[in-house]
């Protein structure tokens, strides 16, 4: 009852006339009763709301969301139904030119509320609800990457739905690809999981008197980035990632929210660094740095144990180990691979568009960005 009034309090505060409004679409679609909001919204109220499902994530936060992309160009939808808000989602929304868009979800709709279970009720109708504003009446394409993974009881409903629903999988889009280490079991447990060879590295580790670090301030987060440089400039290999940009986020998160960073040093020097986040049910890995001295020690051993140690004291069901690519990046899916998880995959990249050609465009204008973007490298 308490979670009914205080959602229903902070969906009545989403003013039609305080913020950039997109539209108001009534809930005339799965289920009688329930309704969307479609509304550009305020980074802590959107934090509040966030905050109250288990399938919330890092990438569906507002300042991952404003950083990467801008707050202009996010939306956010609000499902209502029986008992409060009952799902939500973030959009990242790119205007080409007249009638010509798309609307971009990563890692969404939430709907599942804390001690609930996934409300496929709620995932159809916004999806429903993002169809019909801006597929049916802005002529847009909507992309959705879910999050679900394969091996989640809800996949199969979930794509059902999708399907149903007119979504294609795109079938040449990257997948996200994983390990999935279950927290749900004693620490003894989960340290018998760990491959043989790695679980020496972390005793090994655990033996060189280093000292570990850890916090959500952005200061640490800066000592991370030193980390960071160090490693890019000794390993000389090119990488999307930008770090810095993470600490703008770690600056515009809410406190429950920021990354947790974990540190080590000894005598002063550090040696490695990890960078997790921890929203939601599934904590996830999401930067990694060694120094020199740190691969000697075996730091990333120690601080990957200890973040598996945190996430589960603060009640993750799961460890997201950040992606693995054995093609591209033996070595990293060498060391994800001893950590005891299990591999996993997200269902994919659905595509709903109002037309072949438009669809055919907007893929013929990212094959192209990404021959210039080599190119110009």
């Amino acid at each position: 009852m308490e979670r009914a009034r205080l959602s229903g309090a902070l969906y009545s505060r989403m003013n039609l006339t305080e913020v950039q409004v997109c539209s108001f679409i009534p809930a005339n679609l799965p289920n009688e009763g329930w309704q969307v909001r479609i509304q550009a919204c305020p980074s802590g109220e959107w934090s509040e709301l966030l905050h109250r499902f288990a399938d919330a994530n890092f990438y569906q936060t507002h300042a991952f969301g404003s950083t990467s992309w801008g707050c202009q160009s996010l939306v956010h939808a609000v499902c209502a139904g029986k008992g409060g808000i009952r799902g939500l989602v973030q959009i990242r929304t790119i205007r080409a030119w007249p009638r010509f868009g798309v609307a971009y979800v990563r890692w969404g709709p939430c709907v599942r509320p804390y001690a609930e279970a996934w409300d496929q009720d709620a995932f159809r109708t916004l999806l429903d609800a993002m169809v019909a504003e801006f597929v049916k009446r802005r002529h847009w394409i909507l992309r959705v990457v879910p999050y679900v993974y394969e091996t989640d009881a809800e996949a199969v409903m979930a794509r059902r739905i999708l399907e149903e629903m007119g979504f294609k999988r795109e079938p040449n889009g990257r997948c996200y690809r994983t390990f999935l280490v279950d927290l749900n079991t004693p620490s003894e447990t989960i340290r018998k999981r760990l491959d043989g060879k790695w679980r020496n590295q972390l005793n090994a580790a655990e033996r060189n008197h280093l000292e570990v670090v850890e916090g959500t301030d952005v200061e640490m987060f800066h000592h991370f980035v030193t980390l960071y440089d160090e490693m890019m400039a000794r390993k000389r290999f090119e990488t999307s990632v930008n770090v810095r940009q993470f600490a703008r986020m770690q600056e515009r998160l809410m406190p429950h929210e920021r990354m947790r960073v974990v540190l080590a040093r000894r005598n002063g020097v550090w040696h490695a660094g990890v960078v997790a986040s921890r929203v939601g049910q599934i904590g996830i890995y999401l930067l990694g740095a060694t120094a020199q001295d740190g691969l000697k020690s075996k730091a990333s051993y120690l601080l990957q144990w200890r973040t598996m140690e945190f996430l589960k004291s603060v009640g993750c069901r799961m460890y997201d180990l950040g992606g693995i690519d054995p093609e591209a990046n033996p070595g990293v899916f060498h060391f994800k691979a001893g950590m005891g998880g299990v591999e996993s995959r997200l269902l994919g990249t659905f595509e709903y568009a109002p037309s072949v050609v438009q669809k055919r465009l907007l893929h013929w204008l990212e094959r192209f960005q990404r021959w210039w973007r080599r190119r110009v490298a």
